[in-house]
């Protein structure tokens, strides 16, 4: 195994168990203890895990931290290509749909451009912004009122009241993580409260998440796996974490990187 394979599967291994052992380490990839050691180091450098006494946690945000639009905007781009495409072909010309904040939703606006007779209820500005360029006679765009997040999503009793009062044939979620102990969560509680009104006001619920997403938590639920009608995700995501999903979601979806 080469030394980018090895450091993979350590880091998968730490994102799903959030810490992992040098001594099991050694054992499982039979290395020596200090090539464990060097895999750990570089691993931490590059800021995605923590070293600690015997082993590593996984590094990550906290639960309430949030960051911007565009800091998020740069983050597994392909990906995002990728699970936005795929999110597409389940759009049909003349339905009504909910396209939540995020960068990956975002993504996924760009290929929603060309459908006729859509209707869009949006609480996100960048997501209005792409319908709003790319205008059609034939589409209605309704962008929420509410109170701005760094997320550039709008929220709060706003954006509640005006999402409770109406109904859509799907709703599309951004989330910022997806765990089997806390679901879909977000680290906003006003985003949170909002995205659950997006979830009962649709008829199906589709969450578009790139791997990195799985177990990492924000403070608030949003809605549990078992919720989602479907969920499409990478190929980056590991076997153990789809298992999971598959077992727990309607439908996993895997969307390939067709570049």
């Amino acid at each position: 195994m080469l030394a980018q394979q090895r450091q993979q599967t350590i880091l998968e291994r730490v994102r799903r168990h959030g810490a992992v052992r040098v001594s099991e380490l050694v054992r499982d990839l039979g290395v020596s203890d200090m090539t464990i050691r060097r895999d750990l180091e570089v691993l931490a450098e590059r800021g995605l895990l923590e070293k600690v006494h015997g082993g590593a946690t996984i590094s990550g945000p906290g639960s309430t931290e949030e960051p911007g639009f565009a800091a998020k905007t740069s983050r597994q781009q392909a990906e995002k290509e990728a699970i936005a495409r795929r999110a597409a072909q389940l759009v049909r010309p003349g339905t009504a749909i909910a396209l939540s904040a995020g960068t990956t939703i975002w993504a996924l606006a760009h290929h929603l451009v060309d459908v006729p007779e859509l209707t869009v209820i949006t609480n996100s500005i960048p997501v209005a912004e792409v319908f709003h360029r790319n205008q059609r006679d034939d589409r209605t765009v309704v962008l929420t009122g509410g109170v701005r997040t760094p997320s550039d999503a709008l929220v709060g009793p706003v954006a509640v009241a005006a999402i409770s009062s109406l109904h859509v044939d799907t709703v599309f979620l951004g989330v910022h993580g997806m765990s089997l102990r806390a679901g879909f969560t977000t680290p906003n509680l006003l985003e949170a409260e909002t995205d659950r009104a997006l979830v009962a006001c649709a008829a199906r619920l589709v969450v578009p998440a790139d791997h990195t997403k799985w177990q990492t938590v924000g403070i608030s639920t949003i809605a549990e796996l078992s919720r989602a009608d479907v969920v499409i995700t990478d190929a980056g995501l590991d076997e153990q974490a789809r298992m999971e999903l598959a077992e727990r979601a309607g439908e996993l979806l895997i969307a390939e990187d067709t570049k």
